[in-house]
């Protein structure tokens, strides 16, 4: 029976787990020390292994063969029923759709029976943010004082909506989102094992998407390898995740350079016609002038890219500043929310490249500042036609 990508390389043990290694130390710390608390609020973005941590966790509290460097074992009968999803002590609730007081009162209810075989009966509560306030007050009383083998496992995406009440009788743990290169590592494990041929670009684009999440990473990668039967090159992995062509940001920048007017006509008509999202588009526009932003500040930049388009990036530097990257990057972020509301939308997108295109003429604050205190000194002005590229 096939497996998705996510949950057939799922970790079984807590070396596997990507980008976490202080909250992995600090829990098997505490089973090497028997200090392990009544409950636990593993807090984080999504994909970045929260109910994953919980349910290791809970594995290895209950594992029969630990091994010395406390990881379970997974041969065990706890540790088979927990990875199958059939272990009587260990019950995992979805948050979601089991929110209301009464789901939590039937937890209330059955806490203080034995556990069936295991050390520790677990109640792993996935999004206990969407619990409502009647239910999180009724699992209170509990948590203040749980039997000695019942413990806790939150997981949440918005723990500020976690009650401050339910938060501070829990050791709570923040996972943070994955680098790019964590990912890229993985995925490129991932595709050894399966015998595929995979771009390394195509892998860095996957990453760069996934915005620090590795199931989203996963997912991705679990479509594209069924999109194609030969190596996964970098533009079809584009092209698959609906990304515009680089190479519509480029001529932009390019009638930017040469003050072309017309061409917003032109680039409005070909992304209207494409059928294109135009927030989506508008979303990548943004990204574009980030990573030239990026390239001006000479920070890390684009290296997800092709070397062509990295040397289109290079290019556009050397006429765009950082304030007038920043002008644009404010204006786009502005209609960005608000071309969704507009009836005119192909109207509005000519517009905003107008304007993007019209602002390389735009007279910065600072130059504007300094030809009047040039006028007022009594100095001939500075010519401005040309803007000052070294900023």
């Amino acid at each position: 029976m096939y497996q998705n990508i996510s949950r057939k390389y799922r970790p079984r043990t807590f070396k596997r787990i990507v980008g976490q290694d202080a909250i992995v130390t600090t829990l098997k710390n505490a089973i090497k020390l028997g200090k392990i608390a009544p409950a636990y609020l593993f807090c984080g973005c999504r994909g970045t292994g929260k109910t994953t941590l919980a349910r290791l966790f809970a594995k290895a509290l209950n594992c029969e063969a630990l091994t010395e460097d406390f990881e379970p074992c997974n041969q065990c009968p706890s540790c088979l029923d927990i990875t199958l999803g059939r272990s009587l002590d260990v019950m995992e609730i979805d948050g979601a759709s089991n929110r209301g007081i009464d789901d939590i009162r039937q937890i209330n209810e059955t806490v203080s029976y034995a556990s069936a075989s295991s050390k520790y009966k677990i109640y792993i509560i996935d999004e206990v943010h969407m619990l409502t306030k009647e239910a999180f007050n009724a699992l209170l009383k509990t948590l203040e004082e749980p039997p000695r083998n019942v413990k806790f496992f939150f997981a949440t995406t918005e723990p500020h909506k976690v009650l401050p009440t339910i938060t501070s009788r829990c050791q709570r743990y923040d996972l943070h989102r994955l680098t790019a290169d964590q990912i890229v590592t993985k995925l490129e494990q991932i595709g050894t094992d399966l015998g595929a041929t995979v771009e390394q670009e195509a892998l860095q684009l996957i990453a760069h998407v996934a915005e620090g999440g590795l199931r989203d990473a996963e997912s991705l990668f679990d479509q594209l390898l069924c999109y194609t039967n030969g190596p996964l090159t970098y533009d079809e992995t584009a092209k698959i995740l609906g990304i515009s062509p680089r190479s519509m940001y480029f001529r932009l920048d390019h009638a930017v350079e040469s003050y072309n007017l017309s061409f917003a006509f032109e680039l409005a008509t070909e992304v209207f016609s494409s059928g294109k999202d135009l927030s989506a588009f508008l979303d990548g526009l943004i990204e574009h002038y980030r990573t030239i932003l990026l390239l001006k500040m000479q920070l890390p930049a684009a290296s997800y890219l092709h070397e062509k388009d990295q040397k289109e990036y290079a290019h556009a530097a050397t006429f765009y500043t950082q304030e007038h990257c920043l002008y644009i990057l404010d204006y786009l972020l502005h209609w960005y929310k608000e071309i969704h509301r507009t009836p005119f939308k192909r109207v509005t997108l000519e517009m905003i490249f107008l304007h993007v295109i019209r602002s390389q003429k735009r007279i910065s604050l600072p130059m504007l500042v300094r030809r009047l205190e040039e006028i007022e000194g009594g100095a001939t002005p500075h010519p401005i036609e040309k803007k000052n590229r070294s900023s």
